[in-house]
């Protein structure tokens, strides 16, 4: 009976552990995203369970997209980190279970008798004496009565996950930065072919207007202002050409080399067939889908782990060492029965000063919980911001588009009766300047809304969590059902 007893008192210590049971922080967000275009037809799925490839359909974006998540420099040492949160979790996990050690030793000295036996200064004779031994120890285990090591183990792992789900995050935003740089390129390019294609035809223009003006058949004031027009296409080419040129820089450092395809005269933007379908879904899904939310959940699972191993502390600790092995002055009957040696001790500390260490430590185990509940639900209202604003600029910038082809048609057919009207003499050339001037502000603010569109497409993908292939997805999967307490 006391044998059965000390056997569950044992079990009962073993089980104690004073980390806080883990509850979800309150969200501050709403049910629902407020967004003109939350309804999605029948048949679209959740970003999740559309991997990137399937999602964008440019074939030169996906090229882009595999090379930058191949040789991105940031992945790669986002990747590394990985690697060293797991070894780091491994090293921590290690103090659960005993360390063996191995020894064998070997010795022989000569001794004098006159040192053994002083009262016989004459004696010189010496004293001769071998000894080997041979032993397997356990040193310094502690009994983790408190859970003290195991809670620290328990942050180790779930800083290990949060670092996986950091480099998930790192991932899908890096694929966001791709496909936006992408769209500001070929934006720029339409621009490019625009600007070169107006200022061919102000060119044109001009020559013409210095013809009539070496005719008398206009005046000075035309031929200059026909000339401004000019130097205002040079000036907005030149700059086009600038920004593009900067944006293939970046996407060059993205993709971490070398383009590997010319993104010159690609896929047209306004092109519809762009990307798959996407159903937002609820803003709750986020809490399961955002690998950055799922970061901060982990380390606030260690910042629980944290606070238990601190609570610890504040009890005994209990070490045990032991160690078995043989000694024998000879070699030749070293391993026989009668020549075993064993020890086993057991070693307590208890705490009783230490200056306020122990209270200042879980004092600071407290306050960075109580910062990463703040951290947590901080990063829970920027995803749903990010996918209300998403969803509000998808239906937004499509009727902008509608509304900016319109006024496109319009200014163009303004252009054209304006310089009907100076060829036949009803109007002065400054009429025919504003109208080519405000035609090619509308049909570059065109350019620029269906990059923007596009854009917000990606962007919208990627806040609602998608980008998981299906290796990607299983790895995420086995590693939050790891995390499960």
């Amino acid at each position: 009976m006391r044998k059965r007893m000390a056997l569950m008192a044992c079990l009962v210590l073993a089980a104690c552990n004073f980390a806080p049971r883990y509850q979800q922080p309150d969200l501050p967000i709403a049910g629902t995203y407020e967004s003109p275009d939350v309804s999605t037809p029948g048949g679209e799925r959740l970003a999740s369970e559309i991997a990137w490839e399937a999602f964008f359909r440019d074939p030169t974006l996906k090229l882009l997209i595999a090379a930058a998540l191949e040789r991105n420099r940031d992945l790669a040492a986002s990747v590394a980190r990985i690697e060293q949160a797991q070894a780091l979790y491994r090293v921590q996990r290690s103090a659960q279970l005993p360390q063996i050690a191995a020894g064998a030793e070997a010795t022989r000295a000569k001794v004098p008798l006159n040192v053994v036996e002083p009262e016989d200064p004459n004696n010189n004779t010496s004293f001769h004496f071998n000894e080997y031994n041979v032993q397997v120890a356990v040193s310094s285990f502690e009994l983790d009565f408190w859970g003290r090591v195991a809670n620290l183990s328990e942050s180790a792992r779930r800083n290990y996950l949060a670092t996986v789900e950091a480099t998930h995050a790192f991932r899908l935003s890096l694929i966001a930065n791709v496909a936006a740089t992408y769209y500001a390129i070929l934006s720029g390019n339409e621009g490019i072919e625009l600007a070169q294609h107006t200022l061919a035809t102000r060119q044109y223009a001009q020559e013409v207007a210095r013809l009539r003006l070496a005719a008398g058949a206009t005046s000075i004031v035309d031929y200059q202002q026909a000339s401004i027009l000019v130097t205002q296409a040079q000036t907005q080419l030149a700059e086009l050409q600038r920004t593009t040129g900067q944006q293939r820089n970046q996407l060059a450092v993205l993709i971490g080399g070398p383009l590997p395809v010319d993104v010159t005269g690609r896929r047209e933007m306004s092109d519809a067939d762009q990307f798959g379908d996407l159903d937002a879904g609820l803003p709750s899904s986020l809490l399961a889908l955002r690998p950055d939310i799922r970061a901060a959940e982990q380390s606030l699972r260690a910042a629980d782990a944290d606070i238990g191993a601190a609570r610890a502390d504040y009890f005994p600790r209990v070490s045990l060492t032991s160690s078995f092995g043989y000694v024998s002055p000879e070699l030749s009957d070293l391993f026989v029965p009668g020549k075993q040696a064993w020890l086993v001790s057991g070693f307590v500390t208890l705490p009783i000063f230490d200056a306020g260490r122990r209270r200042a430590q879980l004092g600071f185990s407290e306050a960075h919980r109580t910062e990463l509940v703040a951290n947590y639900q901080k990063t829970v209202q920027v995803a749903f911001r990010e996918v209300s604003d998403a969803l509000i600029a998808r239906q937004r910038l499509k009727e902008q588009i509608a509304a900016q082809e319109d006024a496109v048609a319009a200014e163009a057919r303004l252009a054209e009766a304006a310089d009907l009207r100076y060829q036949n003499g009803i109007s002065i050339y400054l009429e025919v300047i504003d109208a080519k001037r405000n035609l090619f502000a509308a049909q570059q603010q065109l350019i620029q809304l269906r990059a923007a569109a596009l854009q917000n497409g990606a962007s919208l993908y990627i806040a609602l969590g998608g980008g998981q292939d299906a290796p990607e997805a299983a790895r995420v999967g086995a590693a939050s059902s790891v995390a499960s307490p």
